[in-house]
């Protein structure tokens, strides 16, 4: 169940190639297309017309709850991705390796183990809307799936890293469900938000381009703006300072004798 270290290296990479085949959705062809599953339209749509359809609310009606559902979807997702990397440090998040140095125990690794998976889940709810219905029921489980075995090879790591010390954070803390009140102490990390911002530039522009452009109720247009984000934010990663164990392989070794 637990991901390799050759996963969690290419974790981006394959992330990059469920949400394409969510968008995608070649299978599509072969789906009955007068049925929701084998339509083309976006799942935004087949949303508000199942309530339009049934008379349960206006057509024009659940295509706003759905936006507005697309809203808090895209912004929870920003929040919890930006939040954590602020306290985790941006350069770790993005980092190919695992880092099994220390607990972090502050912000939001008070109230949930995991608030960087949680909030790529909650991201793909956000972009299941944008998706044919088929790519929404392929992606969004997949995307779990993806979520818990990285999490399981984190988990396997870190016990092997820290030892006790892990094992009380991980009774005292949840795992994906996030506590309302903090399950642990502070321990006086200071947040880069600088860094945050850089490093989840993508997940911060999914969430503006649905709270600034959803309003034209065109998901090709959000699309677009997703890939936009998405290039922005490779951009941006240029900028991040290197992770500790690449600083490490790049300065020259100590002089023995000094």
């Amino acid at each position: 169940m637990r991901a390799s270290a050759l996963e969690f290296r290419l974790r981006y990479f394959l992330h990059a190639i469920v949400f394409a085949l969510g968008f995608w959705a070649p299978w599509s062809r072969f789906l009955p297309f007068n049925g929701m599953l084998g339509s083309h339209e976006s799942t935004w749509l087949a949303l508000a017309s199942l309530p339009a359809r049934n008379g349960w609310a206006s057509f024009d009606a659940s295509t706003i709850g759905v936006l507005l559902l697309g809203i808090v979807f895209s912004a929870l997702a920003a929040f919890l991705r930006t939040w954590g990397s602020a306290y985790l440090g941006a350069s770790i998040v993005k980092d190919g390796a695992m880092h099994g140095g220390a607990i972090v125990a502050d912000g939001p690794y008070r109230h949930v183990r995991n608030p960087l998976y949680l909030g790529t889940l909650i991201h793909a709810l956000a972009l299941g809307l944008l998706m044919p219905p088929s790519g929404a029921l392929f992606t969004i489980p997949v995307i779990a799936l993806l979520q818990l075995r990285l999490i399981a090879g984190e988990e396997a790591f870190l016990f092997t890293s820290l030892g006790p010390a892990y094992t009380a954070y991980v009774s005292a803390a949840p795992r994906l469900v996030p506590s309302l009140r903090p399950r642990v102490p502070a321990a006086g990390v200071r947040p880069r938000w600088t860094q945050a911002v850089f490093g989840e530039l993508y997940v911060i522009g999914v969430a503006l381009s649905f709270a600034i452009f959803g309003w034209r109720y065109n998901a090709f247009l959000l699309t677009k703006c997703v890939l936009i984000a998405l290039g922005a934010s490779l951009v941006a990663r240029a900028f991040l300072p290197a992770s500790p164990a690449m600083q490490q392989m790049r300065e020259p070794a100590a002089n023995p004798g000094s």
